[in-house]
């Protein structure tokens, strides 16, 4: 019996009732703390007390690489909205519609140019709030983009990958951006500009299987999950148990799949080193 509801008079009920944001506190689903949301975006949205890497929103992450928080947000190109009319229980172009009015963005991918201690980089993050980071034709144009961006302007790409791999609502259209992306990518390394990969939490399918895992450098977040297929995918495949923690970034980095394990609070400086030291003899053209 509640009886806030069952007994007390409406009148009094409204004069009780305190309304308060519902994201007030946020519960860490690694150890069940409950942090203050102010507190967790003061800290770069990493949980105090468990260490626990929560997705970051992406101009909070751009905020917090480039220098003095000031960046150019570079545009993507335009690319059909739904070119199969896809519709399950909602039509396609609604759900893009309704991603668009939540995150704000035109897709997943957010494109942005800006000063890194000093230097010029040109950075890619994927946003997994956006239909879960899916790579769609919009994806695939906008890392193109960057990456020609990069190679026009003589400077290092950065990219921040998330997510679920390629949307299934675009078939194979999808799936071609996979080595579209590839070739871009071998592109930018002919002309010997540095590419590195961050890798968060997470970073599976064809995401995986194309442009994250073809970095000079691969750096990957505390706890990150990356792999192709899904862990219970794989044992119920091969019929066997898994290895504890497997996929997670740990795990691979001990494996030789990722080259270090960085914590948010350490990727802008680890950041700056690398591109200092892999565009030694480079000069970047200013924007």
């Amino acid at each position: 019996m509640n009886w806030m509801s069952d007994v007390v008079p409406p009148k009094i009920r409204s004069f009780l009732r305190r309304e308060t944001p519902e994201n007030l506190w946020v519960k860490c689903p690694e150890s069940g703390q409950l942090v203050f949301h102010k507190d967790l975006e003061a800290n770069l949205f990493v949980v105090p007390g468990s260490g626990y890497h929560m997705a970051i929103p992406t101009k909070a992450r751009l905020a917090n690489l480039f220098d003095d928080g000031h960046y150019e947000e570079l545009p993507t190109p335009e690319v059909p909205a739904d070119p199969l009319k896809f519709r399950d229980v909602k039509r396609y172009i609604d759900r893009l519609k309704d991603y668009r009015a939540k995150t704000g963005s035109a897709d997943a991918i957010t494109l942005a140019v800006g000063a890194l201690e000093g230097s010029t980089v040109t950075v890619a993050v994927q946003d997994f709030a956006f239909q879960g980071g899916t790579l769609g034709m919009a994806a695939g144009e906008a890392i193109i983009a960057g990456l020609t961006a990069a190679l026009d302007r003589r400077t290092p790409f950065i990219i921040f990958t998330a997510s679920g791999g390629a949307r299934m609502q675009e078939g194979m259209f999808s799936l071609m951006q996979m080595p579209r992306t590839t070739v871009a990518v071998q592109r930018l390394r002919a002309a010997k500009l540095p590419y590195i990969v961050v890798l968060t939490n997470p970073t599976t399918g064809g995401v995986t299987a194309s442009y994250a895992m073809l970095g000079d450098i691969h750096i990957a977040e505390p706890g990150a999950v990356i792999g192709f297929a899904g862990a219970r995918v794989i044992e119920q495949t091969i019929r066997e148990r898994l290895p504890e923690g497997f996929q997670r970034a740990e795990y691979l980095k001990k494996h030789g799949m990722v080259d270090m394990v960085v914590p948010r609070h350490q990727l802008r400086p680890v950041l700056t080193r690398l591109c200092k030291l892999l565009m030694s003899g480079h000069t970047a053209v200013a924007a």
